[in-house]
Formats: structure tokens, sequence, C-alpha cells
């Protein structure tokens, strides 16, 4: 009998594996005999979200819930306060002019995360180079899948997951018991550079060879990515102002997914130059998707 690979948890960009127990919505299940597993799926004016629990039976399924209501609570909450989308929120009055950066700790807490990735990506992810004025899309997702981990842990959650498209953020066990497995779909990768050897998530595919999907295994930490969802056009070169184009997609993990989130961005925007300032240290590695003809090209 052919000894099959288990199947992920997570696939970037389509979400919760089927197979995960658990339904979506306020579903409940029991995946083992002491543990309850809760999925729970909502969509703001920013993303949708879902989020796992992998929670201790004692907990009962009003402690679980209320541990996924109040998580859900605080994506709202950010929602309404800083998506872009929304006119009366204090993203959208910042960038009306209205308001100062400093008018509430949490805006200027925002917006100081934007300009420290600025600067950390030479330019390349910058919140201010958008028409409109500060957009901080590039980071509020994940920013938002941190906040709402954040409640999870408050609530004394172990072992949860949250995702939105291509980002998430794990902790602990899934329900299965063992690490969370996120399967990263990147069908070309990026040619050879200096920071491979340090970054061994990096990786080259041969034209024409079978491309899998590389799994990773995580009991804490977060992925971000740009383009896996497939979408075109969503990244745009801050120093041009013209669509980035160079990559087909790109992903990052590390400790922190607003961090990860934003490098993913710039490293979108900058193609395969950006490896010169992704960082060395710090426990952050990427993996960058290449059209096939700039793979054979290299």
């Amino acid at each position: 009998m052919e000894n099959r690979p288990p199947a992920p948890d997570f696939r970037l960009g389509g979400g919760p594996s089927p197979g995960l127990p658990g339904r979506p919505g306020a579903g409940l299940a029991i995946a083992r005999a002491d543990r309850l597993v809760a999925r729970h799926t909502v969509r703001t004016s920013i993303a949708e979200y879902s989020l796992v629990v992998n929670g201790p039976a004692w907990w009962g399924r009003r402690g679980l819930g209320e541990a996924i209501r109040d998580a859900v609570a605080e994506l709202r909450a950010i929602d309404l306060t800083y998506s872009p989308a929304r006119p009366e929120s204090l993203v959208s009055r910042l960038r009306r002019g209205e308001i100062s950066p400093d008018a509430y700790p949490p805006l200027a807490d925002l917006v100081a995360r934007c300009a420290a990735m600025r600067a950390a990506t030479d330019g390349w992810f910058d919140a201010w180079a958008v028409p409109g004025g500060f957009d901080p899309g590039g980071l509020l997702k994940g920013w938002a899948v941190e906040r709402a981990a954040a409640r999870l842990r408050a609530a004394g959650s172990e072992d949860y997951a949250v995702l939105s498209g291509g980002d998430l953020v794990v902790q602990g066990r899934a329900p299965h018991g063992g690490p969370w497995r996120v399967a990263v779909h990147q069908p070309y990768a990026g040619p050879q550079h200096p920071n491979e050897v340090r970054y061994p998530i990096n990786r080259r595919h041969q034209v024409g060879a079978q491309r899998t999907p590389l799994t990773l295994e995580l009991t804490s930490g977060a992925i971000g990515s740009s383009g896996v969802a497939g979408r075109r056009d969503h990244v745009v070169d801050p120093h041009t102002g013209l669509p980035a184009r160079q990559l087909v997609a790109t992903t990052v993990a590390g400790p922190e997914l607003s961090v990860a989130d934003a490098y993913a961005t710039a490293l979108y925007a900058a193609g395969p130059a950006g490896l010169d300032w992704f960082p060395t240290a710090h426990g952050y590695r990427a993996l960058m998707a290449v059209p096939r003809q700039a793979n054979a090209a290299s």
C-alpha cells in the first residue's frame, strides 16, 4: 500500500482543509476524547477570516464559544476602526487630513509599524505610496489576525490557528495531535541568490518538473504571503506606481504575522532583488515564485 503524506490542515489561499474536524460557522466537533474543536468564519470589509480552536474538553462548548466570540469581536472592531473602505474609520479620517497619526494610540502604533517596515524594506513596503494617501492594507490584515490570536490566548487557548487567505498564525497542536501542517502552493521558485543558503525555505524547481506543495509543520509562528490566492496587480511598485509583475507569489515565514505580511508584500513588489535587503536574522525566511519564462531564462 502506498504511503501518502498526511493531508495539510491549511492550504495558503484556500482556507482550512476539508478534512479538518469541526464545521464552518459555529459548529463544534469532538476531535479526540479529551478535546473540542471549533471552526468559525467571519467576513469584514478588510478580509475573510477563519478561526480553528483546539480546546480542552473541560472548557465545554460555552467556554470555547466565548473565546471565539471574543476574537471575532476584535476582528470586527479593527474593521470598524481602521478599514480604509469605511469612510468614518480612523484610517479614512487620517487620509482626509481630519486627524493626526497620534490622535489615537492604536492608530499611532499602526502608523509606526508601517513606517518601520518601510525602513526595513528599503522603501518597497510603503503605506504612503498608494492613491489617496496612507493605506496600511499590506500590513493591516496580518495585524488583525495577530490581535484575534491574542484574544484567544487571553481566553486561555493554547492550541489555535487564525487564517485569512494566504496569511495565518498558529500556536500549539492541531486537532490530530501533531503540529499544524500548512501547504504552500508555489509553482515556480526564484533564481539562485546568496540568501538562499541562509533561508532553506527558498527553493528552485526545474521547468517541467513535478511541483508539489511545500508543507511546513509549525507549533508556533506565522506565514504571510502575497499572490498565492491568484490575484493580479494587487501590489504596486511604490517607486513607479505601476503594478508589480516580476513574481507569481511570495511567502514569508517568521514569528510575527504583521512583519511577515509586510515583507511578503515588499518582496512581491521588489522581485528577486529584494533578497538584498531581506533580513538574515530574526527568524524570517522567504520563498519566491517567478513566472515560467523567468525561471527558464535564469
